[in-house]
């Protein structure tokens, strides 16, 4: 949110529009993911923290898949298409076109530039921008930051006598060496009088070496109209800095996670290794929460108060309820209840719901099932499309067959339920109230409640069938030992 005291700026443009060869990706250079978020994403929702009348997005390589993302992401957005003209000061252009072309002129008022790789730019950095342009009444106010290796960069010229005076800004390779000497640069974000970028952008032409509309040349157009322009000092060099490669991208994204787990910590957990926990910027934590070491937060996943998740712990989508306990999970779309306990070596696949102080154990998938308030599958099983009642415990190695290889079936296993070791369930199939299961039952039939399901044959034991089969072995030479087993011919044998 903007300070009560920033003004609304009458538009931000955010320009979308590059290739981005560099990256060397069939996805959009600005779709690229950081902190679960496209860039483009942390672009826009920056700039909608300033509550703008109108938001812009500039968009040409790829269009209909990069405009489509902007949609989803904030569908309240106008789209302009910058032409074949290129450059910064015709993407602008084309994104003021866009609004009078919808009826919405941006002629008077702030106009905010700034652009969809620039991932930690923050709504408070724009807002001390904008606040300081409308406090000074400048024709253009730039956002710079200092760096210690300014190499590439366009360099910030400041007055000898005024130093908030801005003179220009000249770039690298243009530059004197006296000018590269300059650590103060060109972030390209800008804060614009709408009046001044309008007629300025009419007199920019693409006569220079690139054959570009520079955005730049505004600046001194605005000067030499009589106007002010000045430039914001950010202390945060991140906030500024963009991803024109995997390496950049990597780097802004390390630095995202550094201050999300900074910020999880601050506001109440605790997280025993921040160099092996990975949070994106859409997870919500609760007070009191541990995480453990190599655990990963991604997408709407929510910790509750004094639960513990990890270590080796991959969760997406998935709500953790208070005090419930995660290890060595891999999780998507899941709901578990307070005081759950999960793990370790546990795959939830989407739709499992495990309710309070339920459990599921070592070794065991579910998908799509329902499990109740207390119920355990302790170990070694998988639970697919069925729903389990209130404290029932499913044995070890048990199975729900859900699938008959063409269509998927429903397992019903009511509460209070005990089922043996390796029970297989053949949906559709339902077990009633306070039923049990014997050791290996295949359950083909439901099961009423209260009874006892079994569908073994009665064990028949085909005694000296080691010796007669297996004669000389050591298996037979440690029977005779024992000077139990009876000598046969094997006729009575398996």
């Amino acid at each position: 949110m903007t300070n009560a005291q920033t003004a609304q700026p009458t538009a931000v443009i955010v320009l979308a529009a590059g290739a981005g060869t560099r990256m060397k990706s069939s996805t959009p250079k600005i779709m690229h993911p950081i902190g679960g978020v496209s860039m483009i994403g942390h672009a826009l929702g920056a700039a909608k923290g300033l509550d703008p009348q109108h938001l812009v997005a500039v968009v040409r390589h790829q269009r209909e898949k990069v405009a489509g993302h902007i949609a989803t992401v904030e569908p309240g957005a106008v789209i302009a298409d910058q032409d074949e003209v290129p450059g910064t000061g015709r993407a602008v252009a084309c994104g003021l076109q866009a609004l009078t072309a919808a009826g919405a002129p941006a002629e008077t008022g702030t106009v905010v530039v700034t652009y969809g790789d620039v991932p930690l730019l923050q709504t408070q950095m724009l807002a001390e921008l904008v606040d300081a342009h409308e406090r000074d009444r400048n024709a253009v106010t730039v956002l710079s930051a200092v760096l210690e290796d300014a190499s590439g960069y366009g360099r910030i010229l400041r007055s000898e006598k005024d130093p908030q005076d801005v003179l220009g800004i000249v770039e690298h390779k243009d530059a004197t060496p006296e000018q590269r000497r300059i650590t103060e640069i060109n972030s390209g974000i800008y804060a614009f009088d709408a009046a001044v970028l309008n007629r300025a952008l009419a007199q920019v032409t693409t006569e220079n070496a690139q054959g570009e509309m520079y955005l730049t040349d505004v600046l001194s157009i605005a000067r030499a109209e009589g106007g002010r322009v000045s430039a914001v000092v950010t202390e945060d060099r991140w906030q500024v800095e963009g991803a024109n490669d995997r390496v950049q991208l990597q780097a802004l994204g390390a630095e995202m996670n550094r201050r999300i787990v900074e910020g999880a910590m601050r506001a109440g957990t605790t997280v025993i290794d921040p160099g092996t926990t990975w949070i994106d910027a859409t997870v919500t934590l609760e007070e009191d929460t541990t995480i453990l070491p190599g655990t990963q937060l991604h997408g709407a996943t929510h910790i509750s108060r004094n639960a513990t998740v990890g270590p080796d712990t991959t969760l997406t989508d998935v709500i953790v309820g208070e005090g419930a306990t995660l290890t060595r999970v891999h999780g998507s779309g899941a709901q578990i209840g307070a005081g759950a306990s999960v793990g370790p070596f546990t795959y939830l696949r989407p739709g499992t719901v495990l309710g309070e102080t339920g459990k599921i154990g070592a070794f065991y998938e579910t998908k799509n099932v329902s499990i109740g308030r207390g119920s355990k599958l302790s170990h070694l099983g998988y639970a697919g499309d069925a729903t389990i009642g209130e404290f029932t415990n499913i044995g070890c190695g048990n199975i729900t067959a859900n699938y008959d290889g063409e269509n998927k079936h429903r397992t019903q296993i009511g509460s209070h339920v005990r089922t043996s070791s390796n029970t297989v369930f053949v949906a559709p199939v339902s077990v009633g109230d306070g039923a049990y299961t014997g050791a290996g039952a295949v359950v083909r039939k439901d099961v009423p409640a209260g009874a006892l399901a079994l569908s073994i044959a009665p064990q028949r034991n085909a005694e000296g069938w080691v010796q007669a089969k297996r004669p000389g072995s050591a298996a037979a030479d440690a029977a005779n030992a024992t000077g139990t087993a009876e000598k046969t011919t094997g006729r009575d044998a398996l």
